[in-house]
């Protein structure tokens, strides 16, 4: 925690200040919220992205970050997180929580509590994610929520994975189509991406609820949106966490998606470091933001969008 507190300060925010770690047993990585360069260069700070900020959450930016597997990892962070963010850590593999003790007495905790009571503490209860409050001074720990020994969250719906022998645009082409036939109907996204040992793994995903909610059991919370947050899942968002979850890293250009993805997503991308991604039909998405954001990022030449052929 002393890592993300000492780095706090030196975020771009001019006034919701965050900071995280993400840490294993031989690793250990932080972050703060930040602009990426080329939106802060060419869009600037003050400026929504369709419906969302230009920054890259703290706990988000650590996980894709990381050249290390974030699965069974541990995440300090001096404030509450969002329900994005939520979502994102249980997607990454991610099984412990620490937040700094201040972070509740901070205006942003307080204007934002209920987003984060209401909201990424289920996810996180669903997901099985142990989160603790700490008190760096006291060396003490509170539980706010501690899973179960041996839990295993319900994932309805995990991302696919397998092996492929090339990362080339022909292999990008013929596994879109095999994994898009029959389910166009479906939002999927799909990425083809290499591990340290350069080998080449293809990740595959839809959007489904966040993980340990049933589509069944679950579906009168699902429904249950609270402002700009969801229980869905997006896939372009799960296809860049499962990747950290993994240790693989994404190759530019071979980012699919079936439709533009959400403004939130898009952001994502382009804090993953990736400058192209594919789109099946680029008239389709989930509202007009998502849109809006695709022309904005399109036309000051922060992220290109590749029609794909034939579609």
């Amino acid at each position: 925690m002393q890592k993300a507190v000492d780095i706090v300060g030196t975020s771009t925010h001019p006034a919701n200040k965050i900071a995280a770690t993400l840490f294993g047993s031989d690793f250990s990585i932080s972050r703060t919220n930040y602009w990426p360069d080329t939106i802060a260069e060419r869009i600037g700070t003050h400026v929504k992205i369709g419906g969302s900020s230009g920054t890259i959450h703290a706990e988000t930016a650590c996980i894709m970050a990381s050249t290390y597997p974030t699965e069974s990892a541990s995440l300090c962070i001096t404030d509450p997180f969002c329900p994005n963010c939520a979502k994102n850590i249980a997607e990454a593999g991610i099984k412990t929580i620490y937040i700094d003790h201040k972070g509740f007495t901070k205006d942003f905790a307080e204007r934002r509590g209920d987003d984060f009571e209401n909201m990424s503490m289920r996810i996180c209860t669903k997901a099985g994610i142990t989160i603790y409050e700490l008190h760096r001074k006291e060396q003490k720990l509170i539980p706010i929520f501690e899973a179960p020994e041996n839990y295993h969250a319900y994932d309805e719906n995990p991302v696919e994975m397998e092996s492929l022998n090339s990362a080339d645009d022909v292999t990008f082409m013929t596994l879109i189509h095999d994994k898009t036939t029959g389910t166009e109907k479906r939002k999927r996204a799909i990425a083809i991406t290499r591990d340290p040992k350069d080998r080449v793994f293809a990740l595959s995903a839809t959007t489904h609820p966040a993980i340990g909610y049933s589509s069944d059991q679950d579906l009168d919370e699902i429904k249950q949106e609270q402002g700009k947050y969801s229980y869905m899942t997006e896939p372009v968002n799960r296809v860049l966490m499962n990747a950290a979850r993994r240790g693989l890293k994404i190759v530019n250009g071979l980012l699919y998606c079936s439709q533009v993805p959400t403004a939130r997503e898009q952001v994502n991308i382009v804090g993953a470091g990736l400058k192209t991604i594919v789109i099946g039909d680029l008239s389709k998405a989930r509202d007009d933001q998502s849109l809006e954001a695709m022309r904005f990022l399109n036309t000051n030449e922060v992220l290109s969008y590749r029609p794909l052929a034939g579609g």
